[in-house]
């Protein structure tokens, strides 16, 4: 059996930059513990894989470890592989996915934008080994949605951090998001998933469905500029709509291929 593969950086215009998700168009749903070997072998944050359905496309993640409820920049790949090399015409696509429930991405002049549902991170308790992860003290706030969210003084701060990721594994949360104020951009952020295999994450569109709205009542303004400043970073332009986030960024595509599966 032969598998077509793209590989994408995504919320980037450049090679090397932005966040690099494996994307494979699939004729109909492989078995999971397979596509699970698939996702350990690509060795990539997310390895998104989608069905053709009547009304769009069915949409799965995996991490190398296991799969995940709701990913940003794999499903801005998948848009992305629909529109170069599938369904060139198509203005917006419809994915249906196990947990997140209907998400949309449409493509105009190079840029892709994702709709998504907003999670708003709520007040709750500090695990002292939180902060001792991320070895900071100062902190303006400490929230939880998903993942602990984490809001710092300054973007000098989300620079500096240092995780101790063995002891952020214990945290009781999916993962970790840093974020502050911006200098250059509306908010800065770092983001880290050391339980799932994703140390630090390059750029992740999931958790400005936590950033966007969090900030944007910070602020005032429905429309932000917000970057990620990992090693590789990247840039998602962000608005707040009702009780969605939009989030659009570029792709550029760096490898296409064949998975070649040996039939036993």
């Amino acid at each position: 059996m032969k598998l077509t593969i793209y590989q994408v950086d995504a919320f980037t215009d450049k090679v090397f930059g932005g966040n690099p998700a494996a994307v494979i168009p699939l004729q109909d749903w492989l078995d999971e513990s397979l596509m699970q070997k698939i996702a350990m072998e690509n060795n990539l944050s997310e390895t998104a894989f989608f069905v053709k359905t009547d009304d769009g496309y069915h949409l799965r993640w995996f991490t190398p470890q296991n799969e995940i409820d709701l990913c940003g920049h794999a499903t801005l790949a998948s848009a992305y592989v629909i529109k170069n090399f599938l369904e060139p015409h198509i203005q917006e696509i419809q994915f249906t996915t196990q947990v997140a429930g209907i998400l949309k991405a449409s493509a105009k002049e190079g840029l892709y934008t994702l709709d998504f549902p907003a999670r708003i991170p709520e007040p709750c308790d500090t695990p002292q080994n939180l902060l001792e992860s991320l070895g900071v003290t100062a902190v303006v706030e400490v929230l939880k949605s998903r993942d602990y969210f984490v809001v710092l003084p300054s973007e000098e701060a989300i620079h500096n951090l240092e995780p101790d990721f063995n002891l952020m594994k214990e945290l009781d949360a999916f993962g970790v998001i840093a974020t502050a104020r911006g200098r250059t951009a509306d908010t800065v952020s770092r983001c880290f998933f050391p339980g799932t295999g994703i140390p630090e994450d390059p750029v992740t569109g999931s958790a400005h469905c936590n950033i966007v709205p969090y900030w944007s009542e910070k602020l005032g303004k429905k429309e932000l500029t917000c970057l990620q400043v990992s090693q590789r970073g990247g840039e998602l332009f962000c608005a707040v709509k009702g009780d969605r986030v939009l989030m659009s960024g570029k792709c550029v595509l760096y490898m296409s291929g064949e998975i070649i599966l040996n039939q036993d």
